[in-house]
């Protein structure tokens, strides 16, 4: 009897010491310099502190695979990268799993945003204008000049969608930012900003991922483009591409878990220690994206802050992107803008 009592004694010793089974987790983010970042600041570190494996995927921000695996109960992806549009109209068809902002510590300590009912944005980054100064005998400062194909002739860079293209043929047609999603709220405006990519639509070189608009300025293949600011910070040490952050568009990219994914409370645990201001330093160092996290921002270096997009002096005159009317207007207005690109 004795000997039994120890035995069990001792097997619920060993239980008490064995951690739970450490999850392997399938995050899925846009790749490239953001992924290589995130790897640095996230994944090791987490992999480090819990045990819990980090598979790293990556997409090209397609909701129609996450809509298909959540559709047919088949999720493999614990966690999906998304930009803010793409996590609102997720979050209201029901493709992501609500979250408990308590969570996640104190709302006030975030960009305003950042905490949303499907998603945590964990970083605040820009679309901009770039361009390669070894390239132009003057420098453009704004979207009017990257429309202006007599003073800047070449070709020019654009992401190929809906989303920022048609915010910045308004501009560049003279609309202030901060009237940008009004005018383009109205049947009128729509129909100025595809008359105005008319105008330079046989210059257009279209770009569907984040590395290629750098990869065409240091080429020659275009004079301008739209970019990531931090794809163009990535590379600014070993080449003389440059941002113009007037009429920039700023957004954030949230952590969401699609609907029915397994391990739900690891992915939860992954998205709570990425928004950590020492995680939120890490990342803010490997690549120019802003924190979300606004205790971070003490924590980091001046000139690392200088091509931060949230700069007071950087974040002046950019437009933040409208994340409801992307949600309301964003089906119609991709399908017309496919339909145009087509032509």
């Amino acid at each position: 009897m004795s000997k039994s009592l120890k035995l069990t004694a001792m097997a619920l010793g060993l239980a008490c010491a064995v951690p739970a089974l450490a999850a392997d987790l399938t995050v899925v983010s846009f790749g490239g310099a953001n992924k290589i970042a995130q790897t640095k600041a996230f994944y090791a570190p987490f992999e480090k502190t819990t045990g819990n494996k980090i598979i790293a995927g990556e997409y090209n921000g397609e909701m129609a695979k996450v809509k298909a695996m959540v559709d047919t109960n088949s999720v493999s992806w614990n966690l999906v990268e998304v930009e803010s549009p793409e996590l609102s109209r997720g979050c209201d068809e029901g493709m992501f799993e609500e979250l408990d902002p308590a969570l996640f510590g104190n709302a006030e300590d975030y960009i305003p945003g950042a905490i949303q009912p499907c998603g945590v944005g964990f970083f605040v980054w820009s679309t901009v204008l770039a361009y390669n100064a070894d390239k132009l005998k003057s420098a453009p400062t704004s979207w009017a000049d990257f429309w202006d194909v007599n003073k800047f002739p070449g070709k020019r860079g654009l992401r190929k969608g809906a989303k920022y293209t048609l915010e910045f043929a308004l501009m560049a047609d003279g609309v202030a930012p901060k009237d940008v999603y009004s005018v383009l709220a109205t049947q009128e405006g729509q129909d100025r900003a595809f008359k105005k990519l008319d105008q330079i639509k046989p210059s257009i070189q279209w770009w569907e991922a984040g590395a290629q608009p750098p990869q065409f300025l240091a080429s020659g293949d275009v004079v301008m483009s739209s970019a990531y600011n931090g794809r163009i910070a990535a590379v600014q040490k070993e080449s003389n591409l440059k941002v113009v952050w007037n009429g920039g568009i700023y957004d954030f990219d949230a952590w969401a878990i699609p609907k029915g994914a397994k391990d739900k409370e690891a992915a939860l645990q992954f998205i709570a220690f990425s928004v950590k201001p020492e995680q939120q330093k890490g990342f803010s160092e490997n690549i120019a994206y802003g924190p979300a996290n606004k205790q971070a921002v003490p924590l980091l270096d001046k000139a690392v802050l200088k091509d931060m997009p949230t700069t007071p002096e950087n974040i002046a005159n950019q437009v933040a992107m409208d994340v409801t009317f992307w949600a309301d207007y964003g089906e119609q207005l991709e399908q017309r803008f496919n339909s145009w690109a087509a032509k």
